[in-house]
């Protein structure tokens, strides 16, 4: 981050102490306590939004967030000399998620629970953005799946990268396809008063990882909702489980453990089980490789891009028995 940007803490109702830089951040301790002032890439609406749903937590009292600090006039963005926009938001010092403590996983999963019953508001609360569509996502990862492996056949000389992926890439694309056509359909065949909106709103964190969950004196404290959104709260129920079990091998105890952590504070409908479902079956892990490969620069190809494939490939026996197990149930769900 520019230095430069110190000089925007003016414009704040604060004391600055003193400054340290941070991960692409300035750190400020203050006479209001410990702060953050980042780059922010959104849009005004999109501040408003993040501004209402933490403010929302905060008064459910339930979980410990972030809260954005508005300038002296009230201005929950200012401009920098550099043209792009930053926001100032209450931090806390400590340490990330341990994702090989089991315990601190599994409160991690707890915290998510409590704060998807914090994340609510009214139906006719102005500017509510339109629901994600996980179907269209897919859809448009589907085609770029799609474009990725027409470029590889035509292809001449390739890389032993590019040889391993293009043999896994029939395999994985069948599976994105058959995954997204299933749960399009699953979706259609809903009965109305299933799909109906709710008179409250949940929203997601939209990046709830180890990242985002820090440890400090005063407990946990969750950050980072710059990608907040309306979505079935499973969302980041998803993006933690898939990262947690890939690092633990798709352990099925661990899935278990962690889901019922979840169901202690927030019972899954049936709905949001299956949608669960879905999420973890489409193998978006393979799409993440393939969009970092093909929009990356193809003269040198990191060997971190092999190893993340052959790890997916390894787990993939695996990442199946997880859903046929923990998920043996969802036939009957959908029937």
């Amino acid at each position: 981050m520019n230095d430069r940007a110190v000089e925007l803490l003016e414009q704040y109702d604060i004391e600055v102490q003193r400054t340290r830089k941070g991960r692409g951040a300035i750190i400020c301790d203050t006479n209001q306590g410990c702060m953050i002032l980042k780059e922010y890439s959104g849009n005004q609406d999109r501040i408003e939004l993040q501004d209402r749903l933490l403010k929302q937590v905060a008064q459910t009292g339930l979980v410990q967030a972030e809260s954005i600090i508005p300038t002296k006039d009230g201005m929950l963005l200012v401009k920098g000399a550099d043209g792009l926009n930053y926001i100032l938001k209450t931090w806390q010092d400590g340490r990330e998620c341990s994702i090989y403590e089991k315990s601190e996983c599994a409160e991690a999963v707890r915290l998510l629970a409590k704060l998807h019953g914090s994340m609510r508001l009214p139906a006719d609360t102005p500017g509510i953005p339109a629901a994600f569509s996980p179907a269209r996502e897919y859809d448009k990862h589907n085609k770029e799946l799609k474009k990725v492996y027409k470029y590889l056949k035509q292809k001449g000389q390739k890389t032993w990268f590019e040889i391993n992926l293009l043999n896994t890439f029939d395999f994985f694309l069948k599976q994105a396809l058959a995954v997204t056509e299933e749960w399009k359909e699953y979706c259609a065949s809903l009965e109305p008063e299933e799909a109906a909106e709710e008179s409250e709103i949940v929203f997601c964190h939209g990046d709830y990882q180890y990242h985002n969950i820090l440890r400090g004196d005063g407990g946990w404290f969750v950050v980072n909702f710059e990608k907040c959104l309306r979505d079935n709260p499973v969302r980041d129920l998803y993006l933690l489980l898939r990262k947690l079990l890939e690092k633990g091998n798709w352990s099925i105890a661990l899935g278990m453990n962690l889901l019922e952590a979840y169901e202690k504070e927030r019972p899954l409908p049936a709905i949001s089980r299956i949608d669960l479902y879905y999420r973890l079956a489409y193998p978006e892990k393979f799409w993440k490789i393939v969009n970092f490969y093909y929009n990356s620069g193809k003269a040198w190809i990191p060997g971190r891009n092999q190893e993340k494939l052959e790890k997916l490939i390894a787990q993939e026996k695996e990442k199946q028995a997880f859903l046929d197990e923990v998920f043996r149930n969802v036939g009957r769900l959908r029937g």
